[in-house]
């Protein structure tokens, strides 16, 4: 008998198994092949825009994914370092084995985590809950709680050109008999695919038609708490597909699943296959390709751009259409891959299901596509069923201090009807979320709940310590205009004439933090510069900040207004019938969600409301 069982060994299931095992809960994982946990199914990256952000806030929780990434990293960059603060992003590259290799060691650490090789089959259900698994073996594992990550693998069916096949992602089988049980329990499933590009030999390209991406010199770490130790480095290539590319697709619009029919179910809007670029967006002469390495010991390249379900023959055509891949030599075929998920509606913020209180989904099973995306839910729900035990209340993260607190909500509260991925654009409070500040956000619940250690969690009390010293400063320090004209004049500032205090002086747009922090250094004020881009940002973007403040305190007022659980929303008839249906099937927990749930009338929320005042004075 065991506490909690992780059925998949993805992304989610990883963070999910690490953070109950980490709490104290006996925990047993059960994946298809115990050689493959922590697959990088897709591309071999972590973060980007929006998804860095998460990858982040994950670290600064406690979880696992950004301290493997960066053992196993071969390229780090920062995306948009030429734009503001909010949209600045980490991107590491990382070799595919490696990662795997580190994850798995990662987990092997643990002593409260055990692992079993095996297909689930069937939840175990009695008296209205989950109370363990059965596998395909007859083996049968009893557990106080389940955390469903399977990701691609329920009902999956693979398509290359007309041929398909059953399998869980390329190498796997599918779970067929746990899809047909979650069907039969109630819940209500949908369909989406997701697909990925060919591999091709390194040796067979002609990197001179390619722009070089390196790491950037500094290779800043993706973990707020562990300095990267990579292997090697790896540089990416960046390409564009031609007319030829194109004119391939169009003529075998006919052979690609997705335009055939044979393919209904919807895939991700913000990873299109080449078929989507070409068909769609006609207008586009050319579309990027960028060839990632898998690894420090391969010569195998992901060609990032090229996302295809393609007969085989077409694929390797337009391989070798683009410039500098016409002798590519393709070592696996792209792939598209249909599965089942679970609309995410039938979740509790917490990530457990309605249904069966304690059963928790996380990753693509709720709808979602990314490492990140799934790598959040589960380190969330894994979190959450540890707490559920304990007894404890769940971790719930607002959409107004996280993006992992967005991310759910969004899920929860307005459902996806596409795979959904992370951007920093979905964000009304983007500009206080940053990447770089997630751990001064949310640290401090990773101490609260046990997952960041004490000596971590002081790190950033001596961070916002160091914070507080440089704004006294700086707000003390009165520079003269000889100070401070040669900076300004050299960043195309206007000059003052008078002495100013540096605080101020900071909001200055066009001079840059480094500016500021060398030449503040060179008048005697030696700053730790971590600390000091906070500063910076905060002095820089007052106005801004202080706009969202008043909308975060705003949305607490609101989810301080809470909503009866047990409310019967067929029975408020001041509401619409489209509003009860509506909040009926949320079941909002508050009015800040109630007011979030698309298509909710105005006049409906009004109506909530009153018929709750009226209820609790009754």
């Amino acid at each position: 008998m065991f506490e909690v069982i992780v059925v998949g060994g993805g992304h989610a299931g990883c963070e999910a198994a690490a953070a109950l095992a980490r709490m104290g809960l006996a925990t047993l994982m059960i994946t298809i092949d115990l050689d493959r946990i922590g697959e990088m199914s897709c591309n071999p990256a972590v973060g980007g825009i929006g998804k860095g952000h998460l990858t982040r806030e994950i670290d600064a929780l406690g979880g696992i994914q950004a301290r493997v990434t960066g053992r196993a990293g071969i390229q780090f960059r920062m995306l948009n370092r030429g734009k503001g603060p909010a949209v600045q992003a980490p991107r590491v590259q990382a070799d595919r084995e490696l990662f795997r290799i580190e994850m798995q060691r990662e987990l092997g650490t643990l002593e409260s985590l055990h692992l079993y090789q095996g297909m689930v089959a069937e939840l175990l259900v009695s008296g209205g809950d989950v109370t363990g698994v059965r596998t395909e073996d007859g083996n049968q594992f009893g557990a106080r709680a389940v955390v469903l990550a399977t990701g691609t693998f329920l009902d999956g069916l693979i398509h290359i050109g007309r041929h398909t096949r059953p399998a869980g992602r390329a190498g796997d089988p599918p779970s067929n008999q746990l899809a047909r049980q979650m069907r039969e329990l109630g819940f209500e499933s949908g369909r989406f695919k997701t697909g990925t590009p060919p591999r091709i030999d390194g040796r067979s390209v002609d990197f001179s038609r390619f722009e070089p991406q390196h790491s950037d010199p500094e290779r800043a770490s993706i973990s707020f708490w562990e300095e990267p130790r990579p292997p090697g480095t790896r540089p990416c290539w960046v390409g564009h597909t031609r007319t030829r590319t194109h004119e391939i697709v169009l003529d075998h619009e006919a052979d690609s699943p997705l335009y055939s029919g044979q393919i209904e179910a919807r895939g991700p809007r913000y990873c299109p296959s080449i078929e989507d670029k070409v068909i769609r967006f006609p207008q586009n002469p050319r579309h990027q390709v960028f060839l990632e390495p898998e690894g420090i010991h391969t010569t195998e390249l992901y060609v990032n751009g090229l996302s295809t379900s393609m007969p085989i023959g077409v694929q390797l055509s337009m391989l070798q259409s683009v410039d500098g891949l016409g002798q590519a030599r393709m070592t696996k075929p792209g792939y598209a891959i249909e599965y089942d998920y679970y609309p995410p509606h039938q979740l509790r913020a917490s990530l457990a299901t309605r249904l069966l209180p304690s059963l928790f989904l996380a990753g693509q099973i709720n709808g979602t596509t990314g490492y990140e995306e799934a790598a959040a839910q589960g380190l969330v729900a894994g979190i959450n069923a540890a707490r559920q035990l304990q007894g404890q209340p769940p971790l719930l993260l607002s959409r107004a201090e996280s993006y992992i607190g967005l991310l759910i909500d969004d899920l929860v509260t307005r459902g996806t009807d596409e795979p959904y991925r992370m951007f920093t654009s979905r964000s009304e409070y983007r500009l206080s979320l940053r990447q770089d500040n997630a751990d001064l956000r949310l640290a401090g619940y990773g101490h609260s709940v046990g997952l960041l250690p004490s000596d971590l969690y002081d790190r950033t009390q001596r961070k916002l310590e160091r914070i507080g010293e440089i704004k006294a400063c700086l707000t003390d320090t009165l520079l003269t205009a000889e100070q401070v004209n040669p900076v300004l004049e050299a960043w195309e500032s206007p000059a003052v004439d008078q002495p100013v205090r540096a605080l101020k002086i900071l909001k200055r747009p066009q001079v840059p933090c480094s500016a500021w922090l060398e030449a503040l250094s060179a008048f005697g004020h030696e700053f730790n510069q971590e600390s000091f881009v906070q500063v910076w940002v905060e002095c820089k973007y007052d106005g801004y900040l202080a706009r969202e403040e008043r909308k975060r305190l705003e949305l607490r007022r609101m989810e301080g207004a809470r909503l009866p659980d047990g409310i019967e929303y067929a029975e408020l008839m001041t509401v619409s019938l489209e509003g009860r249906e509506k909040l009926d099937r949320v079941r909002p927990v508050n009015l800040a969600q109630a007011a979030r749930i698309p298509g909710l009338r105005v006049s409906d929320l009004g109506a909530l409301v009153i018929e709750i005042a009226r209820r609790r004075s009754a």
